[in-house]
């Protein structure tokens, strides 16, 4: 196929035409041409007013629900809507039924994303139908494509069960993933213990249970060496403890989910149960401390941690809700909110390197891996904007800056219509 498009800004700071505006020529999966006023002729050719491009962006943690949870989210749908949303790659966890704990799960999971635009990256559970008792098979899984291990949600109550994870994804170069949480300490609370989770009567769940748990982990990967990434942190102290850890050159990653970049637990006073998230909004201080965080490179990459839920089990009492927003189709929207273009464009390109997922920029003869957005328009995100299957998002009625419009990539391209 062969695409034009037409006066692009191009946002790519490790492209020579960083910031300018041009003509891209894309044929068969390939950029051939970049200039101005490109005379190719095209299958298709694409000219937006305010159009921009950048690198194709990535999220380390999505969830499609397919095997099992297909009513919340199909593996198609799911890549329909990552690259609707401008996501030319996804990492996808095992939160699934049963959940990708051996190499036919990986490969089976692949084989149905192999013909589509976006790229399909498993993430294998470390342990055992995610049960936290015994490994599942680490290295079948990734020499089967998996990129990372880790049980969704699920800490590892175990210590010793991850020293030898570490120890032994050694041998393969494998990143493995540890939630932070110690379950001891959060009890039964399910939002952030603080004035508001008081004063509404809900149960909280203290920030000392994310910081307990990141501790023993930092320790552990002190003595194992290894690579452990920390996903969605939500406290300042985390934040200092992963960038002392750094400092001591420790091979530590971590990640943010973008509502708790944005929101806080303000918004428990709507008892509305779409804004029941794990880990919990935390309050207006956390959130600070976590943009400081994500801008001096402490902490390495934003997630939209996209959990479709169906709505038997979120659109009930607070109290028996299930966790989780969608967050694909706000991702963007959302970040501009608070950071300028260049900047989000930055937090949704990275990661890739931690996840070994190849990326190009955008030149000549370099393979298409672009994401299509436009920047600057403000709008108030509604039903209307969901693509996702289930419709649970954190940013429902909330206001959004910034739309994205597609993806290209050497398998294809797709966009909203």
């Amino acid at each position: 196929m062969k695409l034009l498009l037409k006066s692009v800004t191009i946002i790519d700071e490790k492209s020579t035409h960083h910031n300018k505006k041009l003509d891209i020529y894309i044929e068969n999966g390939t950029i051939k041409g970049i200039g101005r006023n490109l005379k190719h002729k095209a299958d298709k050719e694409i000219k937006i007013s305010g159009l921009h491009v950048s690198r194709g962006w990535f999220d380390s943690s999505v969830n499609f629900g397919e095997p099992g949870f297909e009513d919340r989210e199909t593996i198609a749908n799911g890549l329909d809507t990552a690259g609707k949303s401008g996501f030319t790659s996804v990492a996808v966890n095992p939160y699934t039924h049963p959940v990708l704990d051996h190499s036919g799960s990986i490969s089976a999971v692949k084989a149905k994303a192999q013909n589509h635009p976006v790229k399909l990256y498993p993430v294998g559970a470390l342990t055992m139908k995610s049960e936290g008792r015994d490994l599942a098979e680490l290295l079948d899984m990734k020499e089967a494509g998996a990129v990372s291990f880790g049980d969704y949600k699920i800490p590892l109550r175990n210590p010793n069960l991850l020293k030898i994870a570490l120890q032994y994804a050694q041998n393969f170069d494998a990143l493995i993933q540890s939630y932070p949480q110690e379950n001891r300490i959060a009890g039964n609370g399910m939002v952030n213990e603080h004035e508001n989770s008081t004063s509404l009567g809900l149960k909280g769940i203290p920030n000392l249970a994310e910081e307990l748990q990141i501790t023993r982990d930092l320790y552990l990967l002190e003595y194992t060496g290894g690579k452990l990434h920390i996903p969605t942190i939500s406290t300042e102290k985390s934040v200092k403890l992963i960038k002392d850890a750094k400092k001591k050159g420790l091979d530590v990653s971590c990640s943010v989910a973008i509502h708790n970049l944005i929101l806080d637990d303000e918004e428990l006073r709507s008892f509305d149960s779409n804004v029941k998230v794990m880990p919990p909004l935390r309050t207006k201080k956390d959130a600070k401390a976590l943009i400081k965080g994500l801008k001096d490179g402490t902490i390495d990459m934003v997630t939209s941690d996209h959990n479709p839920i169906d709505v038997e089990h979120k659109k009930v009492e607070f109290d028996n809700a299930l966790y989780g927003s969608i967050g694909l189709e706000s991702a963007f929207g959302a970040l501009c909110t608070i950071f300028q273009t260049e900047e989000a464009v930055k937090f949704l390109t990275a990661g890739k390197d931690r996840f070994s997922i190849e990326e190009f920029p955008i030149e000549e003869d370099q393979p298409a891996d672009l994401s299509l957005f436009l920047p600057g328009e403000t709008y108030r995100f509604t039903k209307n904007d969901i693509i996702s299957s289930s419709k649970n998002s954190i940013f429902l009625d909330k206001e959004l800056k910034g739309k994205a419009v597609g993806v290209i990539t050497s398998k294809g391209f797709t966009h909203k219509e």
